[in-house]
């Protein structure tokens, strides 16, 4: 390969390792100082978006100055490309942002869920006694007769119940627990002992 051949090469090589190296640091900076800079951020220390700055500034700059020392013009381009990266991390920050947010209160309501998950499940295994025992239905026969108001309110609060956690919605949880009062209820409703 002759010496021209390869020197372009190997230049175009640098230009696009320090393209990305570029894109990476100022696209995580400006996401950095846009979360740090929000009211909702929870801050530990007052110059946090300083330390972000300097942090992207002690990468960026170096993925601009190295190359230029190279070839002139890429500093040029590379200058050009930072600014973008910039310009479109500033204006996709929000969207990322609430991406993140949403993906964090997923992960902090995940055990509320399981234990939700948990209760449900006792919840209707409790009611399968009522409605496929047949001892139980000629026992109690309120708790199958939805024209009564507590049995009625319960097939209401378990069908929210088992909507809810087939969407995995966030009211999952309070679902679960109406309905453990509206099977409490009936139960009691239809003479049933506690702790049957």
């Amino acid at each position: 390969m002759p010496a021209f051949a390869e020197s372009a090469f190997m230049g175009a090589f640098q230009l696009v390792f320090w393209g990305a190296v570029l894109v990476c640091a100022v696209g995580a900076t400006v996401l950095a100082v846009r979360h740090h800079s929000t009211p909702a951020a929870d801050v530990r220390a007052p110059d946090t978006v300083f330390w972000d700055v300097f942090m992207g500034s002690v990468v960026a700059l170096p993925a601009i100055l190295i190359p230029t020392l190279a070839a002139p013009w890429s500093g040029a381009v590379l200058t050009v490309l930072g600014v973008s990266a910039g310009v479109a991390a500033h204006q996709s920050s929000p969207q990322i942002l609430a991406w993140h947010s949403r993906v964090r209160q997923e992960r902090r309501a995940r055990p509320l869920y399981s234990a939700a998950q948990d209760a449900h499940d006792m919840l209707l295994e409790r009611w399968r006694r009522y409605e496929l025992d047949p001892a139980s239905c000629i026992d109690y026969p309120g708790m199958t007769d939805v024209r009564l108001p507590e049995t009625s309110a319960l097939i209401k609060a378990m069908r929210e119940a088992e909507q809810l956690r087939a969407e995995r919605h966030q009211g999952y949880a309070s679902a679960v627990e109406r309905f453990a009062l509206a099977l409490s209820a009936a139960e009691r409703a239809a003479g049933i002992p506690a702790g049957r």
